[in-house]
Order: C-alpha cells, then sequence, then structure tokens
C-alpha cells in the first residue's frame, strides 16, 4: 500500500473577515448618505456650529454608553490628544465639506474626497507603512479621477473647491495619527476623538461669527439627528475599527464607492443634476476600488 505524500501547507487566506465586510458596508452605504444629509443641515443651519453640536454630542452619548457598560475612561493625556487629531478629521475633515456644500452639490462634494486615500497613503509613509504595488495603483486610479474633476466642475467655484481638496488632506493626516496614536482601546476611541474633534469644530465656528438660528426646519432637524446617530456614532465606529485592524489603504477604500453612491442619491432624493463632467470622474473612482481593495496585504 502506497505511503500518502504530505500535503503541501495550505496558502494563508486572503479572504476578508466578516467583521471587516460589516465595517465596511457601514461606511460606504452610510457615508454615501451622508453627504446628502449635509446639504439639508446646511440650508438651515450654520455649517461649523452645526457639525461641532452634532460631533460633540454623539462623542458623548457614545461615551456614556461604553462607561454604564464599564469600559474605562479615557485618561487626561489622551483627552488631549484627541483635540489635535479630531480636529483634523472633523473640523478640516468635515467642517470644511460643510462650508463647501453651501454652495456646490452633495454628489460633487462626495467625488471631490476621494482623493483623500491618496493622502493617507503618502502620511503613512512617515510611519513605515508601505502600501503595495496595487494599492498604490487603486489610488493613483482614483486620484486621476479628482484630477479630470478639478479640470472640470471644480473650476466653477474655485473657493469651495479648495476646501474641498484641504478637507480630505486634513482628514487622512488624522486617520494616520489615529491608526498610530495612543488612544482608548476598541469604541471609546472613536467617543474620544468625536468629543475632541467636536468641541475644537464648535469653537471654529464661533469664532467664524455663527450662531444658531432659534427655529429649525423639521427637515433639517431629523438630517442632523440622523447625522449624529448613523453618520456619526455607527459609521464612525466601524471606520476606527478599520483603521487598526487593517491597511489605512483599505480602511479609506469608502472614499473610492462613496462617490457614486452620493451622486445617485442626490439625483433620485435631493434633485441634483449630476453634469456630464461627472461621469467620467465618477466611473475612474469607482475602478480604483476594486485595484485597492485585491491589493490588501494578507
Amino acid at each position: 500500500m502506497a505511503t500518502p505524500s504530505p500535503r503541501a501547507p495550505a496558502a494563508p487566506s486572503r479572504s476578508i473577515p466578516p467583521r471587516v465586510l460589516g465595517s465596511l458596508a457601514a461606511v460606504y452605504l452610510i457615508w454615501s448618505s451622508t453627504y446628502l444629509g449635509l446639504r439639508y443641515v446646511v440650508e438651515v443651519l450654520p455649517p461649523l456650529l452645526s457639525a461641532g453640536t452634532r460631533y460633540l454630542t454623539a462623542g458623548l452619548l457614545l461615551y456614556a454608553a461604553l462607561r454604564a457598560r464599564g469600559a474605562a475612561s479615557p485618561t487626561r493625556r489622551q483627552w488631549l490628544r484627541s483635540l489635535p487629531i479630531g480636529g483634523l478629521m472633523f473640523l478640516l475633515g468635515n467642517g470644511f465639506i460643510a462650508l463647501a456644500e453651501r454652495r456646490v452639490p452633495s454628489g460633487l462634494a462626495a467625488v471631490a474626497c476621494s482623493a483623500m486615500p491618496l493622502f493617507a497613503c503618502v502620511f503613512s509613509l512617515v510611519f513605515g507603512e508601505r502600501p503595495t504595488r496595487r494599492e498604490w495603483a487603486g489610488v493613483g486610479l482614483g486620484f486621476a479621477g479628482v484630477v479630470l474633476l478639478t479640470l472640470g466642475d471644480l473650476r466653477s467655484a474655485p473657493a469651495e473647491g479648495a476646501l474641498l481638496l484641504l478637507a480630505p488632506a486634513g482628514w487622512a493626516v488624522g486617520s494616520v495619527l489615529a491608526r498610530r496614536a495612543s488612544l482608548p482601546a476598541g469604541a471609546m476611541s472613536s467617543a474620544t476623538l468625536m468629543v475632541g474633534g467636536g468641541v475644537v469644530t464648535l469653537a471654529a465656528g464661533l469664532l467664524h461669527g455663527e450662531a444658531l438660528p432659534d427655529h429649525v426646519p423639521l427637515r433639517g432637524a431629523l438630517a442632523l439627528v440622523y447625522l449624529a446617530v448613523f453618520g456619526s456614532i455607527v459609521a464612525f465606529s466601524a471606520y476606527t475599527y478599520l483603521l487598526r485592524a487593517t491597511t489605512t489603504a483599505l480602511a479609506t477604500s469608502y472614499a473610492y464607492v462613496n462617490p457614486v453612491l452620493a451622486v445617485l442619491l442626490g439625483a433620485a432624493l435631493g434633485g441634483e443634476r449630476p453634469s456630464a463632467g461627472l461621469l467620467v470622474p465618477g466611473a475612474v473612482v469607482v475602478a480604483g476600488v476594486a485595484v485597492m481593495a485585491t491589493g490588501r496585504r494578507g
């Protein structure tokens, strides 16, 4: 009887774990809708004060829920660290988008923000993280769409265009720092960053001379609640998990999917009419996510 030959060792699986898939689905789907929700908010509320209120409220609610479940409170140093990192992510990253969306369509804002993974990959090099060639190819493909957009639709609103290109840079730097910084474990890191970012954004709104109105229309109020609960607590918690559980490139790959879904939602629900100049950039950035996702390290 022949002796069976030993089996070759199985190749390491490159499949994405279910929790990572679920977190990716959350940031892909929920954050695609937040651009339209943000447009509804800035139509009736000051952009920075409403953004700061949203993040601070969401952060405090999440903090209270976690403390009730026995989670340890962040240290003083971690609270202080949340101010610059949260400021980069929520003031520069989202606050600048809110300022820009007073004049530009939500779909255009989403497409412009697809530059974020490029900045994240570049800044991650400072900390020794080396994206794969396929990840760089996906980033480059997505950024090519942004270049096409800059040469087209963003030229009609140069000030807002500048804000929309600075926003992803701020979010990317904050993301890379959050990935490396000593922050609380688990969802408490999300709560800490939202509280810190909310404080910084509120202060910026006050310095900007903003003031809350006496009356807020129902649609704007509901949009603000949706952004706080789903956009901040649910999706941002999923995002901070991705920053620690996978590569920067995959964690930030939502920026390639959000623009297309945001354009469709803006057209279907917001009455926005995407220009022909969005079609080619949109197709290019969608192709980037497939390239980047398959370039994930095992």
